[in-house]
């Protein structure tokens, strides 16, 4: 009979080979995951196998179906960085991880399933590491995506066992690798079945302790991230520096720099942002999978959407009554496949079934079977109300109408049908597979089941959804367009293109405004504007410069020209027009720095939202932001952002601006809280 020593988080195993196993199984959790007391009873099992001389191996395994180890505890690291207790949590394990290192006999990590951050560092301290061929088992150091860095050993161990150059790409880009991907960067020795994982680490603990692999040089063409101070920076510093120094060093650099940047409010906001996605991709309810959808319009959207859900295993009827946008919107899911081919984002056998899953049709075609039906016609509200009434009659008794509409009201669209309590808004964003946001629209007529239902639908297909009111512009393109139309106003004033987006970049923007309005389309930003101005007056009017533009046919990026001139990959910025009032601009912008006065706009308009009941919290308005826009994820969204820059100095800068311009007098909840002394998060 082996020897079994029983624990609450891990088993230890001896057999009659002298191996000792160890099996991560954290009771009552489909996860494995690193805290205080799973680490404090992992260095009790390796007292124990550093007494025992008669152990000829060690292999580290899991009994999880699907995790290995999942890394540290977000919550514990996140709390421990705001008490500063995370330097003793992260010392603890570099102590742990390097008994393990330097135990006389061989280790193997027997990896099957998620094996992230502190997860694959316990790996790098054993001599061997070997995955299983499982799609579940996935490998990598994401720390960096957090505001973090690897820091149980990750960023000294990886570079002297793939070379500098390798580890870097690793680290720094935070991706999460299958097995044979591992294998071939190094990051495991070999691969197995699952059923074979054992056998084969007991084979390599044959091999004995790991030779001294040779390392290749370094090629120094590793990129360097432009801040200095952030986790990528801080990552690259040691990594290039690891080599050099004694391993206890580099270490002590991990230590140093993982504590500097769990104080930092980037770091904060960018787990918080994690939890998040964690929180949006849960539902209260269960509801039969959806196995059958229709889209009405072979648009952009309409052709984006087929795609997506197709690829989700969903059957599609693609409905256009135009046979040459049909053929288009067959073309451009056939080039979406393609690319996600190429880029090894699935493979050739995965692509061919979805496309299977795709029925095209010019005709009308029978609905009455169909969960989903998903308007994704132009934006006027006179096609989308013929549709709707088509639709209603088509329809089966069950069947849930959504509109992909961006602006127009659902309500609307509702009161065309006989059961408006089955029509709600589905708002995906372009592109449709890229973009993980959905916008769940609720009229005023939408029942709760039909609701809850869509939210179900959306987190089947692998999309975010965020709960709105049905109001114009929802809450994404609400609080995108007064920041957009005053990037283009400030243009027409003189203000370089290149200087604007510039500024927004260095904050934090994955592109600037008005690099973003020529992605969207001047004609289609005019037309949004036009929708919201309606309702909200000045702060969403387009300025002339706009107009001009799309009479001159500068669209943006589909007419090769618009603040911009395209040229393939390459993009020169269109000069300011002549005439405009330069000096205006320029003492606007000498006032108030240039990023700082376009995010007040969209802090106010996200205040406003909660304000008028738009969302139901803070989160959704920033989650929704950085989901749908892209906004800094470090920044935490426009409401964190706020808070940290601080409310009373928002709405002093903003009564400023005030008195030249009346977009930006600051709305009432935030002067609320200002006089209050409260804010929009409790901590």
């Amino acid at each position: 009979m082996p020897a079994v020593a029983i624990r609450s988080m891990i088993r230890r195993e001896i057999g009659d080979d002298r191996v000792c196993v160890l099996t991560f199984d954290r009771p009552e959790s489909g996860a494995n995951i690193f805290d205080t007391a799973t680490m404090s009873e992992l260095g009790e099992h390796v007292d124990a196998i550093e007494r025992d001389n008669s152990l000829r191996g060690l292999i580290i395994t899991s009994a999880k179906k699907s995790i290995f180890i999942a890394g540290a505890d977000l919550r514990t690291l996140l709390k421990q960085a705001q008490t500063g207790e995370l330097h003793d949590f992260i010392a603890q394990g570099q102590r742990v991880f390097n008994r393990i290192a330097a135990l006389k006999i061989p280790s193997v990590a027997a990896i099957h399933g998620a094996c992230a951050g502190g997860g694959y560092e316990i790996t790098l301290a054993c001599d061997w590491r070997l995955a299983s061929d499982d799609p579940a088992t996935r490998i990598g150091l994401p720390e960096t995506t957090l505001g973090l860095i690897p820091a149980w050993g990750g960023s000294t161990r990886l570079p002297r066992l793939i070379g500098e150059d390798n580890a870097a790409e690793v680290i720094l880009k935070g991706k999460l690798y299958s097995a044979s991907e591992a294998l071939k960067t190094g990051l495991v020795d070999e691969v197995a079945s699952r059923e074979q994982l054992l056998d084969a680490a007991r084979r390599l603990i044959g091999k004995g302790k790991r030779p001294t692999a040779k390392v290749p040089p370094p090629k120094g063409n590793t990129p360097v991230p432009s801040d200095p101070k952030s986790a990528r920076a801080r990552a690259l510093g040691i990594i290039t520096t690891g080599a050099a120094n004694p391993v206890d060093e580099s270490l002590k650099l991990e230590l140093d720099a993982i504590v500097d940047l769990g104080q930092t409010e980037s770091t904060q906001n960018l787990i918080r942002n994690f939890f998040l996605a964690e929180k949006y991709k849960k539902g209260s309810k269960q509801f039969e999978k959806v196995a059958h959808a229709a889209i009405i319009g072979a648009g952009v959207m309409g052709a984006g959407i087929a795609q997506w859900l197709s690829s989700r295993g969903v059957t599609v009827i693609l409905r256009d009554v135009n046979r040459e946008l049909l053929d288009r919107g067959l073309a451009s899911i056939e080039k979406t496949y393609g690319d996600a081919v190429k880029r090894g984002l699935m493979t050739e056998e995965k692509a061919k079934q979805g496309r299977a899953r795709i029925v095209a049709s010019t005709a009308p075609m029978e609905l009455r079977d169909v969960q989903f039906v998903i308007e994704a016609a132009s934006e006027k509200i006179d096609i989308k109300k013929e549709i709707f009434r088509e639709l209603s009659m088509q329809a089966g008794p069950k069947t849930i109408i959504a509109t992909n509409t961006s602006a127009l009201p659902v309500s609307e669209l509702a009161s065309c049908t006989v059961s408006p309590d089955r029509v709600i808004g589905l708002h995906f964003f372009n592109p449709v597979s890229r973009m993980k946001l959905v916008e769940v629209v609720i009229a005023q007529e939408t029942s709760d089941d039909t609701k809850e239902h869509a939210l179900a639908f959306v987190r089947q297909i692998g999309k975010l959804p965020v709960v709105v009111r049905d109001s114009p512009g929802f809450l994404v393109n609400r609080v995108l367009f007064p920041y957009l139309l005053d990037a283009a106003e400030l243009f027409e004033n003189g203000v370089e293109a290149e200087k604007i987006d510039n500024a927004l970049m260095k904050w934090g923007m994955p592109m600037g405004p008005l690099r973003l309005i020529d992605e969207i389309g001047i004609d289609v930003t005019v037309d949004i504007a036009t929708t919201l101005e309606k309702a909200y007056g000045r702060r969403d009017r387009a300025p002339e410069i706009l107009r001009s533009m799309r009479e001159s046919k500068l669209l943006g990026r589909k007419s090769g020209g618009g603040f911009y001139k395209y040229q393939g990959r390459e993009q020169l910025p269109n000069p300011p027009p002549p005439g405009t009032g330069s000096a205006a601009a320029s003492e606007s912008v000498a006032k108030a720095d240039l990023a700082q006065r376009l995010m007040f706009l969209m802090v106010n308009e996200a205040a406003r939202c909660i304000e008028e009941k738009v969302i139901e919290s803070s989160e959704d308005a920033d989650y929704g932001m950085i989901l749908g826009t892209g906004f800094a994820p470090h920044r935490g969204g426009p409401l964190r952002f706020a808070e940290h820059f601080g409310l009373k100095k928002i709405v002093e800068e903003m009564n400023r601006l005030a008195q030249s311009d009346e977009k930006f007098v600051p709305c009432e909840i935030l002067k609320k809280h200002v006089r209050d002394g409260t804010k929009f998060y409790e901590s």
